[in-house]
């Protein structure tokens, strides 16, 4: 009789590793599938980022000519500020409608 009850209780165990590595190996098959959804996203962005770095890179490409700016605009304020004077001086003791000096 103890010869049945080992024989039962190690068919019991080996339903229950069965079972327990059918669970495992199901928790796999989903994880591997998430992974591989995961990679054709990151695929797609990359195929995406790939074709839109040449249009990025043509519209900075003038970026190192801003470094000549700053003594153009020192020009532009040098000129603004002598047309500001020319603009004084013709308007020096013009009277508007209905102001008083």
């Amino acid at each position: 009789m103890s010869g049945n009850l080992a024989a039962f209780d190690t068919h019991a165990a080996w339903q229950v590793v069965l079972g327990m590595g059918m669970v495992v190996i199901v928790v796999v098959i989903i994880l591997l599938m998430l992974l591989l959804s995961l990679v054709k996203d990151i695929q797609a962005s990359v195929a995406t980022l790939l074709e839109t770095a040449p249009v990025v890179a043509s519209y900075t490409a003038n970026i190192p000519k801003l470094g000549a700016t700053p003594p153009v605009l020192n020009l532009i304020i040098e000129e603004a500020i002598i047309q500001d004077g020319y603009m004084n001086a013709l308007t020096d003791g013009y009277i508007g409608a209905g102001e008083q000096l």
